[in-house]
């Protein structure tokens, strides 16, 4: 589905599992693997992750990547 957006230029920059390592006070905590990272038509980075089930540590992940990075996950449901 991604991929015909890019085809149909509605998103670009399309990765697949990026990371993104969470460091606090300068200290490499754990890193987070998203399943997709892109760019929306108006410029917007879109952190994007398929779950079937929602577990504690993925919780973590996702609380962690707003208070260090900034990003907010979308959650697809699988």
């Amino acid at each position: 589905e991604l991929k015909l957006l890019v085809r149909a230029k509605k998103i670009r920059d399309l990765e697949i599992k990026p990371r993104f390592p969470i460091a606090i006070n300068g200290v490499k905590v754990c890193t987070y693997i998203a399943d997709y990272r892109y760019k929306d038509d108006t410029g917007k980075v879109i952190v994007e992750d398929v779950k079937g089930a929602i577990t504690a540590v993925y919780r973590l992940k996702k609380n962690l990547m707003r208070a260090v990075h900034g990003i907010e996950i979308y959650e697809v449901r699988a």
